[in-house]
């Protein structure tokens, strides 16, 4: 049984809008990177869902007023009712093909994710931790093998309309 955006946003042990609703969202925080200052992070997020319970996420990050590349990545996932789990591919402007998993949990999303045929065995982590129906803030990670290469902390916001 496909769970889908439907029936998460019914269930009374889940109310996330991130993800499991289609939508735009705006993102703004800091991005750090070892040895370095933080830079301000910008972003914009859209997710849709098609007939058959699966969604794509597109998301844009942009670093304005510092000389670093945007950061562009397409997701593409499917959720299942079993355990609140999803599975996604995903194609990363920096890092290249990813796969990864996600758990949806009362408060929180949580997604790992791994890079595929990679010689620095570069992995990652985000936790999207709601705050209300239309805000999220967001934790993220990237690591080279054991060593934590870059982080962001955001605020995601839902756009309405």
């Amino acid at each position: 049984m496909v769970l889908g955006k439907d029936s998460l946003t019914k269930d009374k042990f889940v109310v996330h809008s991130f993800l499991v609703e289609p939508g735009r969202w705006t993102l703004q925080g800091n991005w750090l990177e070892r040895d370095k200052m933080p830079i301000l992070v910008k972003g914009k997020i859209l997710i849709a869902w098609s007939r058959d319970d699966w969604f794509t996420m597109v998301t844009k990050l942009i670093f304005p007023g510092v000389d670093m590349d945007d950061i562009s990545l397409q997701y593409r996932g499917r959720l299942t009712s079993r355990d609140r789990q999803y599975t996604f591919v995903l194609q990363h402007s920096r890092l290249g093909r990813v796969e990864g998993e996600g758990w949806v949990a009362p408060e929180s999303i949580v997604q790992r994710y791994w890079v595929l045929s990679d010689r620095q065995r570069r992995t990652g982590f985000e936790t999207l931790y709601r705050l209300n129906n239309d805000a999220y803030h967001m934790s993220s990670g990237t690591m080279a093998g054991h060593y934590l290469i870059s982080t962001m902390e955001a605020t995601l916001e839902r756009q309405s309309g």
